[in-house]
């Protein structure tokens, strides 16, 4: 706590006020403050990450061939486009088509597409998605979004081929 000295007194026979020196003893608000730093150490949560769970095939026997009909490719492209087809690049079942990643953009073309193919083969789409060497990483992250958005169940990144950067680069993406 706080303490109080008093000087000596004068012996010579004036009278002096008496000066008196403090001295604060600041241990108890030291301690104070070391235990409020642990307290809010302790009781605060830290930022959660945020990520997404992406499961990667085990390498082993192949499996097969998927059939074309069952395949969405979104090969991703530069401002944020991309663009989609179902089946093969040289005779697709929907044509190389350029999207955006809105609402009404791929999300959309993904809801409708894995509808069709459930109609017509009663087996669930699978989406191959290929980031194009100009395509930012946002575009893939909004593209993982949205397979989780759509229910989406099979998908794959896969390395973008030759055919498909020349189709991105035929239609400007």
């Amino acid at each position: 706590m706080a303490e109080l000295n008093a000087s000596p007194s004068n012996a010579g026979g004036k009278h002096k006020r008496k000066k008196m020196s403090t001295r604060v003893d600041l241990t108890a608000m030291v301690d104070l403050a070391f235990l409020l730093i642990t307290f809010f150490i302790m009781t605060t949560t830290l930022a959660k990450s945020k990520a997404m769970d992406l499961t990667m095939p085990v390498k082993g026997p192949e499996q097969g061939e998927v059939s074309d009909k069952r395949t969405l490719t979104i090969v991703l492209g530069k401002d944020n486009k991309a663009m989609y087809f179902l089946g093969l690049l040289k005779k697709p079942i929907i044509a190389p088509t350029i999207a955006g990643f809105s609402a009404s953009g791929i999300r959309k073309v993904i809801i409708e597409t894995s509808k069709k193919v459930r109609e017509d083969t009663g087996k669930p789409m699978i989406v191959l998605i290929k980031p194009g060497d100009k395509s930012q990483y946002s575009s893939l992250v909004s593209t993982l979004d949205e397979m989780a958005i759509t229910g989406i169940q099979q998908y794959a990144i896969v390395d973008i081929e030759p055919a498909d950067a020349a189709a991105l680069a035929q239609k400007g993406i």
